[in-house]
């Protein structure tokens, strides 16, 4: 059973054929997604989403991205969709010091939050980490036995060890297929077996050979494909890896 660990479906770029995009992520064999908020909004639809279907399951939080000026009211909020029992982890949370979105120190603060949170209330965390490894890899070892995933890890095997010291697992994207990141290849080349995941982050980083497209669900096989093949084992043997690691982590049956 393979497991996309990480998708945006809510997004309007999937309201004219979610039904169809579903259908064809089950003809590929994807039969599980976590489905990911990043707002209050988001996480909303995330767990109205997931109502619906089956072998979807919602996160709630606050994407680095949306952290500034994020108030108490709204924390509370996302705070008592994260304590629903339909809903399997916390975030998508975490940093990101490309793009800048939100002061630094609204995305500090948010982080910390939903780290806590995720202790308190013994979910995962999804963590999203962009030009801040050191900050996040930090950050991460203050909280000791937070258990979660690094969503969409882009970086290489250099990077890994924080993670790994922590017991997080480490999801790769379509970012693993693009031509010049050998780097990210080595990196999943080495991730233990049992903290592997694969995710496609749709409707975002398409992988090769889709690149400019959206993305969606059916396409973490094309991830999945290149993961098994820098790792030199069968194709059917790691989405079942895979898609167990996901189940362990996230609680599913």
């Amino acid at each position: 059973m393979i497991t996309d660990a990480h998708a945006h479906l809510y997004w309007k770029s999937f309201d004219e054929d979610r039904g169809e995009v579903l259908a064809r992520a089950r003809q590929a064999g994807v039969e599980r997604m976590i489905i990911v908020g990043t707002d209050l909004q988001t996480s909303r639809a995330a767990v109205e989403l997931c109502a619906g279907e089956l072998e979807l399951y919602p996160t709630a939080g606050i994407h680095p991205h949306d952290a500034a000026g994020v108030d108490a009211e709204t924390r509370s909020e996302i705070e008592a969709l994260c304590r629903r029992p339909e809903c399997v982890g916390v975030g998508e949370t975490g940093l990101d010091f490309f793009k800048e979105f939100s002061p630094r120190t609204d995305q500090l603060e948010n982080f910390h939050w939903q780290l806590d949170l995720a202790r308190r209330l013994d979910k995962p965390v999804v963590i999203h980490c962009r030009a801040a490894h050191e900050e996040t890899a930090r950050i991460v070892g203050e909280y000791p036995g937070v258990r979660g995933m690094m969503h969409c890890y882009t970086f290489g095997p250099d990077e890994l060890e924080p993670y790994l010291a922590a017991g997080l697992y480490i999801s790769f994207s379509g970012v693993v297929t693009y031509p010049k990141n050998e780097a990210n290849r080595a990196a999943a080349a080495l991730v233990p077996a049992d903290r592997l995941l694969v995710e496609t982050d749709c409707p975002y980083l398409a992988p090769q050979g889709h690149r400019g497209r959206r993305n969606e669900p059916a396409l973490v096989q094309v991830v999945l494909a290149r993961v098994a093949e820098v790792r030199g084992e069968d194709l059917d043997t790691l989405g079942e890896l895979t898609g167990r690691n996901a189940a362990t982590l996230f609680g599913l049956e």
